[in-house]
């Protein structure tokens, strides 16, 4: 069995920051297919959509199955500027730090407005990415991830990744009225971190700080299930 907080059991990629939280997020891909499986209709909604997600990641039998019953999965937890999403805090017998955990913002993606500055596309940039890039969430150990929701039919190369990256470079206006930007230093490119799954990527970003933001990313088509 492998210790998912033994980093000396992965071989790390250069292009990519952390081995442990790949493997998280691999399972992550098995919760999405499972709720496919099942057959749920889910509410064009963004948090219920999560909240789907946290009903396995904490099920006791689940996180035994896939060797995650050494991570708490929480939702909306308070940073100092906000709520996260998905905090998942690895647990070890020393304490290590009390901001030791991983960040999920979680966004709904649809097909209206692909590249306006008021769709969906958007949003993800202006208030998703940005709020890592710009120190709004914290990201302890130099990675974060996100959950794009395709709650409608899309293609999700041409629509969709193509058009944030065009987006990465936009002075945007977000939620709590500041000037943002994504800092991109690459854009959203394929990666195979996911085990083979065919929506997983990754981007990076650059701090206000300087320091540097890998940013995980999987698209979840739920358009067959949304009531």
């Amino acid at each position: 069995m492998i210790n998912i907080l033994d980093a000396s059991s992965f071989k790390y990629s250069q292009t990519r920051k952390d081995s442990n939280f790949e493997f998280i997020l691999t399972k992550c891909v098995v919760v999405y297919n499972t709720i496919l499986n099942s057959g749920i209709n889910l509410a064009n909604d963004e948090n219920l959509i999560r909240d789907e997600f946290l009903k396995y990641l904490k099920d006791y039998d689940f996180k035994v199955k896939n060797e995650l019953k050494h991570l708490i999965f929480d939702k909306e937890i308070p940073e100092i500027t906000g709520r996260v999403d998905i905090r998942i805090l690895p647990t070890k017998d020393e304490y290590v730090n009390d901001k030791a955990y991983y960040i999920i913002e979680c966004k709904r993606l649809n097909t209206t407005n692909f590249s306006g500055t008021t769709g969906l596309n958007a949003e993800y940039v202006k208030n998703g990415i940005c709020r890592f890039s710009t120190g709004y969430y914290s990201s302890y150990f130099g990675c974060s991830a996100m959950f794009g929701f395709l709650v409608e039919p899309v293609n999700i190369q041409k629509d969709i990744v193509n058009n944030i990256n065009s987006m990465l470079n936009t002075n945007f206006v977000n939620a709590q009225g500041q000037s943002v930007n994504a800092n991109a230093t690459q854009q959203i490119q394929y990666e195979n971190f996911a085990n083979g799954y065919s929506h997983s990527y990754v981007s990076r970003h650059t701090y206000r700080s300087g320091n540097e933001l890998t940013l995980y990313h999987l698209m979840f088509d739920f358009s067959k299930n949304i009531q």
